[in-house]
């Protein structure tokens, strides 16, 4: 049976109760496939700060790199809101993203048909949308210099090389390349330096890619088109900020927050696929923390793709990404999609829809 290595940070709010749940069908998915992951449990966030004193221990850094791939919750709440603090929870999101190399985002996008009311969108509208955004994650606004207050304000810089464009724009072509062959290349060239060197990177990129259709869009534009044309997209590939906000925008098209996960990728590779770190695209919400209602959709998803990336698994990938469908599809449902269940509820769902009884993975 081969074991596999999984850095488990639950982080804080509602994230270790819905990575809980992902834990458990890994494991239960893992039992049907026959592979088996070791979890190295580590504090991130909010709770590592308390602990700590740090959002990101070194050690916890060093055992990430060690591991097949990364397992994340959300981080943050109210009791490290304070703006001027020195030390907060996001960071470390930033440094997670830029040690381990993780340059690109992943956020697959779809719209289930039994999910339309729950969507903000008219059923007509997000009918056939299947899309995936791919975000730069290391350049731009979050990561310029000089960054922080000044005397009188404050200042954030973006700033990207050519050779950081290049590698998000071969990954974005080489995926589009295994889809439906469109990408569509969002910055803001009318306006911003960095937009005209992306727009003309990317177009530079294209000759290796004839048989990708590629198309440049506004930022703005492609705002609007997201909510009123969302079937006409494939792969979108943008710079960090844009992705970050255009990304949870996009949920309005699956139907919440709470059903989309994601993958952070780079370049390194390990013994079973492209190593990466995986987590659902909705906050801590610490309004309904410990109450054992927050959608793990998101989670699962996110487990899933790890499954597919990072641990090579394909089948069990396909497996507990057609269960989790299903259950999306048939109820139950959790209540930001208009149900009741519990997380535990949807979970154990998921695992019988793989066929492996309620309460074989603990």
């Amino acid at each position: 049976m081969t074991a596999y290595r999984v850095a488990y940070l639950p982080g804080d709010g509602v994230g270790p109760e819905v990575l809980a749940v992902a834990r458990r069908c890994v494991e239960a998915t893992g039992a049907v496939h026959g592979f088996s992951v070791a979890w190295d449990e580590r504090l991130v966030g909010g709770a590592a700060i308390e602990a700590a004193g740090t959002p990101l221990a070194d050690e916890t850094l060093d055992h990430c790199r060690a591991a097949d791939a990364v397992l994340l919750g959300a981080v943050g709440g109210p009791r490290w809101s304070d703006p001027t603090a020195s030390v907060r929870p996001e960071q470390a999101l930033l440094r997670l993203r830029s040690e381990l190399g993780l340059f690109a985002n992943l956020r697959p996008v779809r719209a289930l048909e039994a999910l339309a009311d729950a969507s903000p969108l008219r059923a007509e509208i997000r009918a056939g949308a299947d899309l995936l955004i791919v975000r730069e994650l290391t350049g731009g606004l979050y990561f310029g210099v000089p960054q922080g207050r000044t005397a009188d304000g404050a200042v954030d810089t973006c700033t990207y090389t050519r050779s950081e464009i290049e590698r998000i724009a071969r990954l974005a072509f080489e995926l589009a390349r295994g889809r439906r062959g469109l990408l569509t290349s969002v910055d803001k060239a009318n306006v911003m330096a960095t937009g005209r060197l992306w727009r003309e990177v990317v177009e530079s990129i294209h000759a290796e890619y004839p048989d990708v259709t590629l198309e440049h869009a506004l930022v703005d534009s492609s705002a609007v088109a997201l909510v009123t044309r969302p079937a006409r997209f494939d792969v979108l590939v943008m710079e960090n900020t844009f992705g970050d906000i255009l990304s949870d925008e996009a949920a309005a098209i699956a139907g919440s927050l709470g059903v989309l996960g994601s993958a952070s990728v780079g370049e390194r590779r390990t013994d079973h696929g492209r190593f990466g770190l995986y987590e659902p695209i909705h906050g801590s919400a610490p309004d309904i923390a410990g109450r054992g209602i927050a959608n793990p959709a998101g989670a699962i998803e996110s487990a899933a793709l790890m499954l597919r990336w990072s641990l090579g698994e394909t089948e069990a990938a396909d497996a507990l990404a057609a269960s989790l469908d299903a259950t999306l599809s048939e109820g139950p449902r959790t209540a930001d999609l208009g149900g009741s269940a519990s997380s535990a509820a949807f979970g154990d769902a998921v695992l019988e829809r793989l066929g492996v009884p309620t309460g074989v993975a603990a």
